[in-house]
């Protein structure tokens, strides 16, 4: 169905690969018609509980694809970033976890898609000390700014002083540095990678999807807001909890003493 996109469910886990390794994997306007596409199937898969996303070859995703961007004027430039950064957000805010297994390059737009994601872990180098996760913003030096949304969501996830000093000087990072400075989650050998992350995917969904679900509402729309009205979105959502089957389901086997639970999503 796809030519740039692999997708796969394994149980209740979607892994998504960007599959384009003669070009890095880099952003097309195919594999970005590919992805809002996949993207909206994902958004109406009500069984899905966590999505993995990741690359083939030796990249993550190296970029947007420069040689499409080339010939671009100022109105198919604002057209192409608001067109990647619409998908971006979507990303963001489906309301399952979401994990970038970053396998290699994640540069430019690459980098950018691990932002949208609410886990990023990191592939270090081999046992020759070759390859790995490599993170960063180079757009600076094509003469042009973050175009899917790097400049706001990078800031956010590292702070605003260290997210300058990458973006203005486009420079590179390891997966070791990434870990340091917060933009990755853990670094993990090579192939432990997407095992790796598998295993982080099924720690979420062993439990209510409904209260993963809505804790991830709290975090990222109360990170928008005041700590009041944060709080206030806490305080609702808790109480819907009480709405559900798994709540009573979660605290009747504690009670019961029971390790099996038998969350049904409602």
């Amino acid at each position: 169905m796809y030519t740039t996109i692999q997708y796969e469910k394994q149980d209740n886990i979607g892994i998504l690969t960007i599959n384009r390794p003669e070009a890095l994997n880099a952003l097309n306007s195919t594999v970005i018609e590919e992805l809002i596409d996949l993207v909206g199937q994902i958004e109406q898969d009500a069984e899905l509980g966590a999505l993995i996303i990741t690359g083939s070859g030796r990249s993550f995703v190296a970029g947007a694809d420069i040689g499409e961007q080339y010939p671009m004027d100022v109105a198919a430039g604002r057209k192409w970033g608001q067109r990647g950064s619409a998908l971006m957000r979507r990303i963001e805010k489906l309301e399952i976890p979401t994990i970038a297994a970053v396998n290699g390059f994640a540069l430019g737009g690459g980098c950018e898609l691990a932002l949208s994601c609410d886990i990023i872990l990191a592939a270090g180098p081999n046992a020759e000390g070759k390859g790995g996760a490599k993170f960063g913003q180079p757009e600076v030096g094509l003469g042009i700014t973050p175009g899917f949304s790097g400049t706001q969501r990078l800031p956010r996830r590292i702070g605003i002083s260290k997210a300058k000093e990458l973006i203005f000087s486009g420079k590179t990072i390891g997966a070791a540095e990434a870990v340091q400075i917060g933009l990755a989650n853990a670094m993990y050998a090579p192939e432990e990678l997407i095992p790796g992350a598998i295993a982080m995917a099924k720690s979420f969904t062993v439990n209510a999807p409904i209260a993963v679900k809505y804790a991830k509402a709290c975090i990222d729309r109360g990170m928008q807001m005041d700590i009041d009205d944060g709080i206030a979105l806490e305080n609702e959502l808790f109480a819907m909890c009480y709405a559900t089957a798994d709540q009573k389901e979660g605290m009747g086997a504690f009670l019961e003493k029971r390790k099996e639970k038998h969350f049904q999503n409602k």
